[in-house]
């Protein structure tokens, strides 16, 4: 038998919370703002695109506590057990003055109207932490999240450039806080089920992954929310009830990934962020798309199997993971069952996933050696954007210069991201020349019918899906054809 509370306990800057009554749906902003009377944190966009309401969360990673900057506008205070959240307010420096990502921003001229201002302290300071002296591309990325309509950007990046020239990490409060907070956190962690409410308002916080499956097996009508990056929008945009939900954000086997020379299996509650390193490792070729997908707060909320498992058909990673070959591993209490990813997706809205059934984690192959690889994402603005289409690419080519494989899928071309089996039939067997492309081209009608919808008209979206594959043909052979811009 499984212990269980009945209370959600958490630390906020410095103190201990418990809350017993809490709705599924509540945000962290709204509970800031309006509870609590923490009113730094601002709403701009209520969808975690803008960063105004960006707050650290700390959570355990095995002995530490690691702090992500969060967009707090989707994130749901039932996530937060066992965490720390500090919030703009609690950042002070040595002796009662600024912090120094404040007075750097003071200093450099980082602040106008000031409605974004904490939050792009609060990604600075999350910055600093990891890297005292973060470079121009650290700072880039570490500010894609956070959006200014003011300074240009260019005094904000000359005020963390300077960060280290007014202190180190070490002198921090929060640094200092660490070790007693990573007490009390693990305190607050005591293995035990958290239930809170019920019907449509009942909350399920899993004890472990095994409690998890047998409590979806036994409730399979209830919402699962890992990252919220996703329900979160239903919640703030559409008003949609999403109870009831059971949270898993917390478990730690579904933040794992195992690695084999074959190739790598990650669980279901890796985040993006999490993943990047072993994406920067064993599958460089998706380095590029994987720093272009949301910005760094969503990034360190949204997980790989939320992405999956919800089946839209403009997510970023199932192209180049069914180009690649993935697999998915789908649980339902004890039982579990593999499927190729591609099959997963059976129409828009509709997945291979059974009442009770969850993806517990997806296995990539490695791309072996010879092969090309690439994936492209278009989109409206080249950060922080869903895409209008992406397309992934993998071609072997043979000693005699003939197709002897081609994988090639798409999102945003169809109800479900699809390969494009047509176009794939087209090339194989065929020499890898420019001529043996533009003959495939007509193929792509075959395999997609797309939407014309606000980010794309379907007319696009074809000639945009032909041209891509030119494009991987080319970069094939060494032409200089990367484009500077991917902009729909």
């Amino acid at each position: 038998m499984v212990d269980v509370a009945n209370a959600i306990r958490f630390l906020l800057n410095g103190e201990e919370v418990t809350l017993t009554d809490v709705a599924p749906d509540l945000t962290l902003l709204d509970w800031l703002r309006l509870e609590r009377r923490l009113r730094g944190s601002k709403e701009g966009c209520a969808e975690g695109d803008c960063g105004a309401c960006t707050v650290l969360v700390g959570r355990l990673a095995g002995e530490e506590i690691i702090y992500d900057s969060v967009t707090a506008c989707i994130r749901f205070v039932a996530s937060l057990h066992g965490t720390h959240v500090v919030t703009i307010e609690h950042l002070r420096g040595e002796n009662g003055v600024l912090h120094p990502v404040q007075q750097a921003m003071v200093d450099h001229h980082g602040s106008q109207c000031g409605f974004c201002t904490p939050g792009f302290v609060m990604s600075l300071y999350g910055l600093w932490m990891r890297e005292p002296n973060p470079t121009r591309p650290a700072i880039e990325k570490a500010l894609q999240g956070n959006l200014c309509r003011c300074t240009g950007y260019a005094p904000i990046i000359r005020a963390a450039e300077s960060l280290s020239q007014y202190g180190q990490p070490q002198g921090d409060p929060l640094w200092a806080e660490r070790i007693a907070a990573r007490a009390r956190i693990q305190a607050l962690n005591d293995g035990k089920r958290v239930e809170l409410g019920a019907g449509e308002k009942k909350i399920f916080i899993p004890a472990s992954l095994d409690d998890f499956a047998d409590i979806y097996a036994a409730n399979p009508q209830a919402r699962i929310v890992a990252g919220s990056t996703d329900v979160g929008l239903w919640v703030t945009k559409f008003m949609r009830p999403i109870g009831p939900v059971i949270f898993i954000g917390h478990l730690q086997e579904l933040r794992r990934v195992v690695e084999t020379e074959a190739g790598v299996e990650i669980f279901a509650g890796v985040s993006y962020s999490e993943a990047f390193p072993l994406i920067e490792t064993r599958f460089p070729h998706l380095n590029e798309l994987w720093n272009r997908i949301a910005g760094e707060q969503v990034r360190n909320m949204g997980t790989i199997g939320g992405n999956i498992a919800n089946g839209s058909p403009i997510g970023d990673t199932p192209p180049p993971f069914i180009a690649l070959g993935a697999t998915l591993r789908l649980r339902r209490g004890s039982e579990r069952r593999d499927i190729a990813l591609e099959d997963y997706f059976l129409a828009y809205g509709k997945q291979d996933r059974q009442p009770g059934e969850f993806v517990e984690s997806i296995t990539l192959p490695v791309l072996p050696e010879g092969e090309h690889f690439a994936t492209y994402k278009i989109s409206k603005r080249r950060d922080e954007d869903i895409s209008a289409l992406c397309g992934a690419f993998r071609v072997a080519v043979g000693g005699d210069g003939m197709v002897s494989l081609a994988r090639i899928a798409y999102g945003g071309m169809a109800g479900t991201p699809k390969r494009a089996s047509a176009v794939e039939a087209a090339l194989l067997g065929k020499p890898w020349t420019l001529e043996s492309v533009e003959a495939a081209l007509p193929a792509f009608a075959i395999d997609y019918q797309p939407l014309s919808d606000m980010r794309a008209s379907a007319e696009y979206r074809l000639l945009t899906a032909q041209n891509l594959l030119k494009r991987f043909f080319l970069e094939t052979q060494g032409q200089s054809a990367r484009l500077t811009r991917e902009v729909a």
